[in-house]
């Protein structure tokens, strides 16, 4: 897994009073690419499955449909291909910036994916991220099955489990965060207290009450201070 170089976030002028709950989505807003892609290179299906992804993140197709439909192609794919497509991940510019910058505020900070547990579990372990959810890919003999196990973690599963870590975490969903680029993070971004587009497809930027053009996913920062600043608090701190 690379990670660009990272760049020191702006420290603000006063210390957190109050945490918030910051949560984005992995592919495409906190990794550069489309996990499912880079499998389909090991299956042979990339451009069949790149198709798919554009138009489910366009909101032209169910995700959970969409989902099946491209797993569907990686059938027989070698297990080892999971360890070439973690190595091939790459970070975000910004991504583990926001993470450091999240939990020196004393936030909390979680990953929720429509991708793979198997490629964001090692990438949450490597940066200490506690809180993360993603499909889970089944595996028989040594490959792919080309089906997943668990319930999908759609749109509304995203937005179900911002509710419940906010839950957990003792925060009011108006000091929650949500960040995502995809039809698929619509209902998250609906649901939180500041919701971001982030290099996001249009239906999503049409949508979303901010957005961020990239490429730094810590650019997500600023909106949150601006949105504090306007209510009179504190850059870096939570509602009171």
């Amino acid at each position: 897994m690379l990670d660009p170089a990272p760049r020191t976030a702006p420290v603000p002028a006063e210390p957190p009073s109050r945490r918030r709950l910051v949560v984005t989505d992995v592919d495409s807003t906190f990794i550069t690419a489309e996990v499912i892609e880079l499998l389909a290179d090991h299956a042979g299906t990339r451009a069949q499955v790149a198709e798919v992804t554009e138009r489910a993140m366009r909101g032209e197709l169910d995700f959970a449909g969409s989902l099946r439909e491209r797993v569907a192609t990686l059938r027989g794919v070698p297990v080892e291909a999971l360890t070439a497509v973690r190595e091939a991940v790459v970070l975000t510019p910004g991504a583990a910036d926001l993470v450091s910058e999240t939990r020196r505020r004393g936030w909390e900070f979680g990953l929720v994916s429509g991708g793979f547990a198997e490629i964001l579990g090692p990438i949450a372990g490597a940066l200490g991220i506690g809180r993360w959810r993603a499909n889970r890919l089944e595996v028989a003999d040594g490959v792919l099955t080309g089906r997943t196990v668990g319930p999908v973690v759609d749109r509304a599963d995203k937005a179900a489990t911002l509710r419940r870590w906010a839950d957990e975490c003792g925060l009011q969903m108006v000091d929650t965060v949500a960040v995502g680029d995809g039809a698929n993070d619509l209902d998250m971004i609906d649901a939180a207290g500041i919701g971001i587009a982030f290099a996001a497809k249009p239906v999503v930027r049409a949508q979303a009450p901010f957005s961020v053009d990239g490429p730094r996913l810590d650019a997500v920062l600023a909106v949150i201070d601006e949105v504090d600043a306007a209510a009179g608090r504190a850059p870096g701190t939570a509602r009171p």
